[in-house]
């Protein structure tokens, strides 16, 4: 099950974001115990005055190519868990996000 779903005039995606987490990086997807898939998200900033949460939309708009005001944070601020909606044509974000998960799938075995 896909981390996101198409929402009107865009998508919305549910992350887990690691702040001080080394690197700026999508580390692909996660199964929660719950049985919901997250997106997981570890940025170099600190959770402090909205640092990592900034850091957060400025790297999924750079990976998906789309421009940072089309990323915004609706439900999460202080939380590990976020929900972000990217703004755009959802076709062609889901398309994006597919590819940013492919190239994050780990390989061998």
């Amino acid at each position: 099950m896909d981390p996101w779903r198409a929402a009107a005039g865009g998508v919305t995606v549910a992350l887990r974001v690691t702040p001080r987490g080394g690197r700026d990086a999508i580390d692909g997807v996660e199964t929660l115990s719950d049985g919901r898939s997250v997106l997981k998200v570890r940025v170099r900033a600190i959770a402090d005055g909205g640092e990592a949460n900034r850091a957060v939309t400025e790297l999924l708009a750079k990976a998906i190519g789309v421009t940072k005001a089309s990323v915004r944070i609706t439900s999460g601020t202080t939380a590990r868990l976020k929900q972000v909606t990217i703004d755009g044509d959802p076709s062609r974000l889901d398309q994006a996000l597919r590819d940013l998960v492919a190239a994050h799938k780990p390989t061998g075995k």
